[in-house]
C-alpha cells in the first residue's frame, strides 16, 4: 500500500527538520568546543537534512506548488523548533513568539486557501 503524497512529503520534511533544527542550533549547548569543530559537526547533521529535503521536495512538487511546500516547510520548520528549543534549550516561549507564530500560521491560510 502506497501513502498519499501529502503524507509522504510532509513526513519527510518534518525528520529533515529534526536534522536541520540540530544542525543549526543543537552546538548552542557545546558553546566550549571549538567553532571550526562544531561547523564540521552541523554540516555532517545537515547531510541527513538534505537526503530527506530533496526527496520530499520532488515528491511533493506538483501536488503542492513550490510556494506551498516552501511554507509547509516553514510551518514545520517553527513548529519543530518551538519543541526543541523548550524541551532542549530549555528556552521557554513567550506570548510574542506564540502571536509571531500565529502571523505566520495566518500567512500559511492564505497560502493554501483557494480563492475563488
Amino acid at each position: 500500500m502506497t501513502l498519499p503524497i501529502p503524507v509522504v512529503t510532509i513526513g519527510l520534511l518534518l525528520a529533515s527538520n529534526i536534522f536541520m533544527t540540530f544542525a543549526w542550533y543543537g552546538h548552542l549547548k557545546f558553546k566550549e568546543s571549538a567553532l571550526f569543530t562544531v561547523i564540521f559537526v552541523s554540516w555532517g547533521i545537515a547531510f541527513f537534512e538534505y537526503v530527506l529535503q530533496v526527496p520530499a521536495n520532488r515528491i511533493g512538487h506538483g501536488y503542492f506548488s513550490a510556494a506551498e511546500l516552501k511554507t509547509i516547510q516553514e510551518v514545520i520548520t517553527l513548529s519543530v523548533f518551538a519543541v526543541f528549543s523548550v524541551l532542549y534549550l530549555k528556552e521557554p516561549l513567550h506570548w510574542n513568539h506564540l502571536v509571531g507564530f500565529g502571523f505566520i500560521a495566518i500567512g500559511a491560510f492564505f497560502i493554501f486557501h483557494k480563492w475563488a
